[in-house]
């Protein structure tokens, strides 16, 4: 059970201190000229220029957390790092790696670094052979009745999502929408062209209801934090963005078969995560300014807004109509472009533009008067969420 009063002492001690990516958009330009990329080669390219945002060297790195599909051993040595703590995270986990192991003293200063070539080695996330069939049998083992890749199985959670709630194909067009003006707006993002509700609609299905563009992108790139002391990062050159709370809830039971899925939309694992957030942050949706959904297929994103609290069950269609999660609107979601228009980075690129965000470093997609960001992220039943304040 959880103690909220540990949580809370844990709240803006740790602070993200510097933040890097590879050129997304040059890199899938120079992929369909036929250049292949190297995974750990990417990683390596972020994690240098996270130090350089942070203004440190390599030599006050005393802490590593890979991210899948890097290999932890062979991740430090392409960096050139011995540290006395290392571990390997997905993005949300690695972020609340890096604050416990602050707080528990194994560390000080973190590099949280992911790197993917999934273009360049083609790796395929659907059908028989998908990418980790063996550990989610979600993948494959609905095959028999045509439900061969992780998309199917969006599809029918939308389809039902849709008949319950009367969201609709326009109301799920317009959220693809708003997350491509917001990537318009962001230089390093690959799908920059804009996209209307009436173009959407006239595409064809993939797997109805879904389109070709409620799937997010898969591109080759890598992406680094640096996590150290809140009281180390107030001294560095950038605007200080803290940790201020984190939550997590898996779904285990039947969750290889799509009634978590399909039942509640993991709402169960929402709330709980949800409930960590703000007993550890002491803060509420009414806070938040801006959201980072993770966005493998866009149908995620009413579905963790309700789910999180944001609106109630039901409720999402509202806001899209509202245009209140667009450029402009009074909660914009994925302002950097997500995973739909950015970069497919596993939601490693939402916490950069979290912390972008946060410091005011955005350009022309900057949100004003930010206090706090959230991240959101319900990959089969296991909820997870993030919250960055600034200037704590």
């Amino acid at each position: 059970m959880r103690d909220h009063h540990r949580l809370a002492v844990l709240s803006d001690i740790a602070a993200v201190a510097g933040i890097g990516e590879t050129d997304y958009a040059r890199d899938a330009e120079a992929s369909r000229n036929g250049a292949s990329f190297d995974a750990y080669q990417l990683a390596a390219s972020a994690f240098h220029r996270a130090l350089d945002d942070a203004d440190l060297s390599r030599g006050d790195i005393d802490g590593l957390i890979a991210g899948p599909p890097l290999s932890l051993e062979r991740t430090g040595e392409v960096l050139g790092l011995d540290v006395g703590f290392a571990a390997q995270a997905d993005a949300v986990n690695a972020v609340m790696q890096a604050v416990l192991a602050i707080h528990a003293g194994l560390a000080e200063c973190i590099a949280l670094v992911y790197g993917n070539n999934q273009r360049s080695a083609a790796t395929a996330y659907g059908g028989p052979q998908a990418m980790g069939g063996d550990r989610f049998l979600a993948y494959v083992q609905y095959a028999p009745w045509g439900l061969t890749s992780q998309g199917s199985l969006y599809a029918m959670m939308a389809s039902r999502y849709m008949a319950e709630t009367g969201f609709t194909a326009e109301d799920l067009g317009a959220v693809v929408a708003g997350i491509r003006d917001f990537a318009a707006l962001n230089p390093g993002a690959i799908r920059r062209r804009p996209l209307t509700v009436a173009e959407y609609l006239e595409s064809p299905h993939v797997c109805e209801p879904l389109r070709r563009d409620d799937y997010c992108l898969i591109n080759d790139g890598g992406v680094a934090l640096i996590v150290t002391t809140a009281d180390r990062a107030r001294r560095l050159a950038r605007p200080v963005v803290t940790v201020a709370g984190f939550g997590r809830y898996d779904l285990n039971r039947d969750a290889t078969s799509l009634r978590p899925r399909l039942i509640d939309r993991y709402h169960t694992a929402h709330r709980e995560a949800a409930a960590a957030v703000a007993e550890m942050s002491a803060t509420g949706p009414e806070d938040v300014g801006s959201v980072q959904i993770y966005d493998s297929f866009s149908i995620h994103v009413p579905v963790a807004l309700e789910g999180f609290g944001f609106c109630r069950p039901g409720e999402a269609a509202g806001l899209v109509r509202a245009g209140r999660l667009r450029p402009g609107g009074a909660l914009p979601v994925n302002s950097g472009g997500g995973m739909l228009g950015e970069s497919y980075m596993q939601g490693w690129n939402h916490q950069v533009e979290a912390v972008r965000q946060l410091r005011g470093m955005a350009g022309g997609r900057q949100i004003s008067r930010l206090r706090h960001v959230q991240y959101l992220s319900d990959v089969a039943g296991k909820a997870a969420t993030l919250l960055y304040r600034r200037g704590a």
